[in-house]
């Protein structure tokens, strides 16, 4: 149902519902009191009246966004409203029939006050439910709708991901990198091609996982940084700070990584004297914070095929709204990218997973410098 469709549905069901209140009403008091022209203003008025303060509260609703309250917070709210609105109505009306309906001011009581607040209480407690009801099939309908999209963009998305995942100007300058070391180190050489390997099997694996540890993310970050730093030496200066509380956090797989690689791409490869990379991580309350630091000037930012927008999106398909991922210029030569991940939506991974792996990542509680490996 269009939009538009919906609007005249509404307002269809406004006019027609309260014109056959007021009519029934008319007929009910007609027959007690006998027929007036004042009770036909009355019945008009009271239209109008139903239809005014309904969708003012209709509005308030949207605005408030009660529609996203859990039943616990917005039955109470739907309670007061009726009782609020009910009172109003009856105020409104009963001042009304005053001047319209002399005949009836001789049953005005406190008893009969407390009956048409209950009287009316009814009707727009029906008219709340009917709303709520109605919004609620629609907003399930059109939540059904997304998850078939979003289920569809995912795939599409990540298909798109693991095309462009592997630079292939790494792939040559590290094959390149591989073979000047054949003679002159072979043992080194073989490292090199093992790096090289685990980097092609992660990235070959990265469709088939939504997500995965830091932890393992990192070991294919120091695969990288290894063989880039055959090729750069002394130019490429690379740190890991890492608490242990966070090696279990779930991101998705090879986002660090196109992170590093994008900071070498842009921090270390232009500069003549190269530069450095940190990678930091650590827990903040609810959330999870990746840091990835390098040399450099942060000039316009563009995914060149891959990285730096594509992370935006892959953040938000995989964790929603709360995940955020910002690139800044942090100081004179530092630019700065930063992950922040909710560890409500990133489930840790079993410890017994992790201690396994620690000592190869940390040498120390807080943190591990990696250059060492990369020589």
């Amino acid at each position: 149902m269009k939009r538009m469709d919906k609007r005249k549905v509404y307002w269809l069901c406004q006019i027609g519902g309260w014109s056959a209140y007021s009519l029934n009403e008319l007929a009910l008091y007609s027959f007690s009191f006998g027929y007036s022209d004042g009770l036909l203003i009355n019945a008009i008025v009271t239209i109008v009246l139903g239809i005014c303060i309904t969708h003012l509260y209709r509005l308030a609703i949207k605005r408030l966004s009660w529609l996203d309250l859990p039943l616990s917070q917005l039955i109470p709210r739907i309670a007061a409203s009726v009782m609020f609105m009910a009172i109003i109505m009856v105020m409104l009306s009963v001042l009304l029939d005053y001047y319209t309906v002399p005949d009836i001011r001789k049953y005005f009581s406190l008893t009969s006050m407390v009956f048409f607040v209950i009287s009316w209480g009814k009707q727009l407690l029906l008219w709340s439910v009917i709303y709520h009801l109605f919004q609620y099939f629609e907003r399930s309908k059109k939540n059904e709708v997304e998850k078939v999209k979003l289920s569809s963009s995912v795939k599409e998305f990540e298909a798109k991901i693991l095309r462009s995942q592997l630079n292939p100007h790494f792939m040559f300058n590290a094959l390149n990198s591989i073979r000047a070391l054949v003679l002159e180190n072979p043992e080194r050489a073989q490292i090199s091609v093992t790096r090289l390997s685990n980097i092609l099997r992660n990235s070959l694996l990265a469709d088939r996982r939504r997500t995965v540890t830091l932890e393992e993310e990192l070991k294919t970050v120091q695969d990288y940084l290894a063989l880039e730093k055959i090729r750069y030496e002394d130019r490429l200066n690379a740190q890991l700070n890492i608490e242990p509380s966070t090696l279990s956090v779930q991101i998705p797989p090879m986002m660090v990584q196109t992170l590093v690689e994008n900071a070498v791409k842009h921090g270390i490869s232009k500069p003549l004297k190269g530069g450095f990379i940190t990678v930091d991580s650590t827990i903040k309350g609810d959330f999870a914070y990746i840091l990835i630091r390098n040399t450099g000037i942060l000039q316009q930012v563009n995914s060149d095929g891959f990285g730096l927008v594509n992370t935006t999106q892959r953040l938000a398909l995989t964790f929603g709204s709360q995940a955020h991922f910002e690139i800044k210029q942090e100081s004179a030569e530092v630019v700065c990218a930063q992950l922040t991940i909710p560890l409500a939506s990133a489930q840790e991974a079993p410890k017994n997973q992790i201690l396994s792996r620690n000592k190869q990542l940390i040498n120390t509680p807080s943190a591990t410098s990696i250059q060492g490996k990369l020589a």
